[in-house]
Parts: C-alpha cells; structure tokens; sequence
C-alpha cells in the first residue's frame, strides 16, 4: 500500500469529535435558548409548552436528535467508521427500545413511589445505550458527546429557573413528585434526568435513526470511504 493511502487510513482512525459535534451542540444551545425565551415571554403554548416536562412543544432539543443522529452516521460511515453490519445499528437499537419499552410497562406494576420511578427510568436509559452501543460503538459514542454538550446547558437553566421561579417548564416534576429544596429538586427532576436519562435517549434514537439511515444508504457512503481512502494525495486535497 502506497504512503498517500497510509496517510488516509490514518486520518480516518481518529473521530474529529470537535469538527462532528460542535456545529449540533451550538445548534443545541440557540434552541434551548429560543425554547427558555418563549415560556418567559408566554408565547404560543404550542410552540412552547410550558406543562410539565413540555410535551408535545415543537420548539425544543429533543426533535434534533433523530435529525443530528443520521448526520453523525453520515460523516461517521464517510469517514470509515461505520458498524460492523449493514443492520447492525439499526436492530440493535430496535432491541434497545424494546427493552426499555419492557421495563417502562413493568413500572406501574411495581408499586414505586416517584423518586424510585425516576431513578427506574434513569436506569433503563442506560441499560438502552449500552445495547444501542454494541450496534455502532462510533455513533453511540459520538451522541454521547453531543448528548452532554446539548443537555448541559438544560441543566443549568434549570437549575436557575427553580431558584427563580420562572413559571417554566424546566421547574416542574412529574405528577406526585414530592416537595424538597431547590437544590435537592434539581439532582433528582434536573442534573440527574439531563445527565443520565437523556444521554441515554439520545444515543438510542439517534442510533435509530443513524442507523436507519446506514441500512439504506450505507453501501454508498462506504464506497465514499474507500474512494477516499483510494484517492492519490492530490485527489484529496482537490487538485
């Protein structure tokens, strides 16, 4: 094999994570800020539903993930990273959401009183990424990394929003939740939901998504990958 093909599988062992998840997050970022401004400002309830948890609401993170979750497995496969089947990505996070589909049926059943309800779902998050994660390693790690970068500054709004008593979505708990301290509020209905419960649904539904998206298109973004790694050195670089 020539240095020029060296040079390019080389430079396609490392994922940039900074170049993939940067533009997302920041996308993130202006629509938590869009979504916080509209409850302040009490604009349509549609598009900013201010009930607890915020359903339904069109403006919000969470319809970016699917979005963001077939981009990743675009640039990932392009860039040689793609799972080790063609269906591999997709049935693995199928079976992620069934079992986590499986405990959330097995909830009401179990008699928990809500702190162990939460706790319960935060737990059946991971149990899905870690099965979504045998699927496409590269994608569930790279939501990771956006999961975090997206939903950090949730948390944080949050956190400042039960200090402040805004009237916003962010403040509320779920149905019977129990009184406590701010503080004591935000770990169990803010820091720990955020940093848990929706990484672990962003990696699921965005290897859902990706790889969906793979069991369709992944023959030819593969072939873009090996063109590229083909390519003379002059190709590459456009000349």
């Amino acid at each position: 094999m020539d240095t020029a093909s060296n040079r390019s599988r080389s430079a396609t062992s490392v994922i940039p994570w900074r170049e993939l998840v940067m533009i997302p997050a920041a996308i993130s970022l202006v629509v938590t800020l869009l979504r916080l401004t509209g409850e302040l400002l009490l604009w349509s309830p549609r598009f900013f539903n201010r009930e607890a948890g915020g359903p339904g609401s069109i403006v919000g993170i969470v319809w970016l993930v699917p979005v963001f979750g077939i981009y990743f497995a675009y640039r990932l496969a392009v860039q040689g990273h793609a799972p080790a089947g063609r269906l591999r990505g997709l049935l693995l996070a199928l079976a992620a959401i069934l079992a986590v589909m499986a405990l959330i049926a097995a909830v009401p059943r179990l008699g928990l009183g809500p702190l162990a309800r939460v706790a319960l779902f935060n737990v059946g998050a991971v149990i899905g990424a870690g099965i979504t994660y045998l699927g496409w390693p590269h994608l569930a790690r790279t939501n990771v990394v956006y999961g975090y970068l997206a939903r950090i500054p949730v948390a944080v709004v949050m956190l400042i929003a039960m200090s402040l008593n805004w009237g916003t979505h962010y403040e509320l708990g779920p149905p019977g939740f129990p009184e406590m301290g701010v503080f004591a509020k935000w770990l169990w209905i803010g820091l720990l939901p955020q940093m848990v419960f929706w990484i672990g649904f962003t990696v699921v539904i965005g290897g859902l998504f990706g790889g969906a998206a793979y069991a369709i298109f992944g023959s030819r973004w593969s072939a873009r990958a090996r063109m590229s790694v083909g390519a003379p050195a002059g190709a590459q670089a456009g000349g």
